[in-house]
């Protein structure tokens, strides 16, 4: 039995709206806290199937969400195709040799590094109920090479940027090779049982619009679509953070089963922009989460009346701080839960 964000994804307008939060599993709960103190660094938890499958689940024991998020990184794709990956205190994650200045033939894939997440979906799965969706999830193409460039986050993705525009031919490889091996993980995860996937693309809008169709549209699109010829009927979300206006090429170009929407983008807009009926995701203000409030309420209240024409799942326009209070969760999900189309 399919449960209500598995069927919304597919295109079912039901009268209430199914509920989950990008990084719901993580430091704002407490349980996530005492483990992670218990079990060392972020890499050993993710690499621990046991340990893994327990964060996934966490937030769904104290809240009910109706999908489960794979608890992973998007860096663990670079980490199979050979760079060092290693989560620095304070800095965040640092990937070596970094692509600016070493050849991508250069490095030695590992795909054995995938296996222990395939475990992960696999205990997760026999874990939930069949009407909570276990839901999967890689980096984008643009946004993984941004990583793999630079070996590092930055601002502006200054250094990626400047390759592709420098080196065109030499950025293509990069783009092409992480698209097939975030299909063969996506499958991998399918295959052990995630019921639908999201295709985080956090960097996607420090792009110019040409540059946006070849590095983003593009690479999605063939991920997408191989994920239709090998895995049919499960439901992909696209996610590109930032693409603003760009929205409408991405729905078109990349096709998702579903579009996720950043705070940024006005739910009046997207209601009347998105292509007829295309199930869309999002859009609350994480910060406001955070604040909680009368106003946490009140624009809870207009992403939910703003899509009630159409299928959608509800979320936050990014991942959820690890400074928010339990209570501004609760909150939330009362008003979710308690509103009707």
């Amino acid at each position: 039995m399919a449960g209500l964000l598995l069927d919304t994804l597919n295109g079912v307008n039901a009268d209430r709206r199914p509920v989950w939060l990008m990084r719901q599993a993580g430091r704002y709960l407490p349980e996530y806290r005492s483990l992670r103190a218990e079990k060392g660094g972020f890499l050993a938890l993710v690499y621990d199937a046991e340990a893994a499958a327990e964060i996934t689940i966490q937030p769904l024991r104290r809240f009910g969400f109706d999908g489960a998020i794979l608890f992973s990184d998007i860096l663990i794709v670079p980490y199979a195709m050979g760079q060092d990956l290693q989560f620095l205190s304070g800095e965040g994650p640092h990937l070596s040799p970094r692509l600016v200045d070493h050849a991508l033939d250069s490095l030695q894939a590992v795909p054995e590094r995938l296996s222990p997440i395939y475990a992960t979906v696999s205990r997760v799965k026999a874990a939930l109920s069949p009407e909570t969706t276990l839901l999967g999830f890689a980096g984008s193409p643009w946004t993984v090479a941004t990583y793999m460039v630079a070996g590092e986050g930055s601002r502006d993705q200054h250094d990626t940027r400047a390759m592709a525009y420098r080196d065109p031919a030499a950025f293509q490889a990069i783009i092409d090779a992480i698209v097939r091996v975030t299909t063969d993980y996506l499958v991998g995860q399918i295959e052990a049982g995630a019921e639908a996937v999201q295709l985080f693309d956090s960097w996607a809008g420090s792009l110019a619009p040409a540059e946006f169709e070849r590095w983003v549209i593009a690479p999605n699109g063939a991920i997408v679509a191989a994920l239709r010829t090998r895995c049919p009927g499960v439901p992909v979300i696209g996610f590109p953070k930032g693409a603003g206006e760009k929205l409408s090429a991405y729905a078109q170009g990349v096709a998702p089963d579903a579009l996720g929407l950043d705070e940024t983008i006005d739910p009046a807009w997207a209601a009347r922009t998105l292509p007829a009926g295309m199930p869309v995701q999002g859009n609350l203000d994480p910060l406001l989460l955070l604040a909680g409030g009368p106003e946490l309420e009140r624009q809870a209240l207009r992403v939910l009346d703003a899509f009630a024409d159409r299928p959608h799942v509800f979320n936050l326009g990014h991942g959820i701080g690890q400074h928010t209070p339990i209570e501004n969760v609760e909150a939330l999900l009362r008003v979710v839960r308690g509103w009707r189309r």
